[in-house]
């Protein structure tokens, strides 16, 4: 068992990255965010230390220029909103705010990540949508995309569900890391490799409530 409580600085219980070895990390900027995280199991505690990469301000500027580029692309048209579970539900919410078009909106959950910040590279459904997409525009709602494989087998699955057309958006894109050739329509931001947090994104299920977008250490 985990729990997380706000980092005390000197805190004689704590081990783990010192205070000012984000030098080392080349973070010239210093920690944004700091966690003391209890392993109960363990009985100790570690430091974790994240540096903020996205602000609010920025995000949210991104968010409704995407929706202004989708709004026109589909414009006189309902658009079916088929968000990732869990991560993109934070982003669909403020995506579907700012269009114009109506828009439906339906969850679709596959698990391809298992604990901890890799991917386990296999994917299968674990909640299937409720609409049906048959005839109708539909787009796919990331949060990130890293591999590519779940995006590419979600996809396909709903491809042949015949919708009337099928394009996909995320927030973010790690392109270094891609598995297999899969292009999104719309991309917010182009990172590099690292495992982030924030605005839905979560670290064992903590931290998507998070504002902005921080790398973890």
């Amino acid at each position: 068992m985990e729990n997380f409580v706000p980092a005390e600085p000197d805190d004689p219980n704590s081990f783990g990255p010192n205070p000012n070895e984000y030098r080392n990390w080349g973070w010239s900027g210093g920690m944004d965010r700091k966690f003391c995280l209890y392993i109960s199991g363990q009985k100790k505690y570690t430091l974790l230390a994240m540096k903020r990469l996205l602000g609010e301000k920025e995000i949210r500027n991104k968010v409704s220029r995407l929706a202004g580029q989708i709004s026109r692309d589909f414009a006189g048209r309902e658009v079916l909103l088929v968000g990732i579970l869990k991560g993109a539900f934070i982003f669909m919410a403020d995506l579907a705010r700012k269009m114009d078009p109506p828009v439906k909106m339906d969850f679709v959950r596959l698990a391809s990540y298992g604990r901890g910040t890799i991917s386990s590279g296999k994917v299968r459904i674990t909640k299937d949508l409720e609409t049906s997409v048959k005839g109708k525009d539909v787009l796919i709602v990331e949060d990130i995309i890293d591999t590519g494989v779940t995006l590419k087998y979600l996809f396909r699955r709903l491809k042949a569900r015949r919708p009337r057309s099928l394009k996909t958006v995320t927030l973010l894109d790690k392109p270094s890391r891609r598995k297999v050739r899969f292009h999104a329509d719309y991309v917010g931001f182009s990172i590099e490799d690292h495992f982030v947090v924030g605005y839905g994104l979560d670290w064992n299920e903590k931290f998507r409530n998070l504002p902005g977008i921080y790398v973890v250490k």
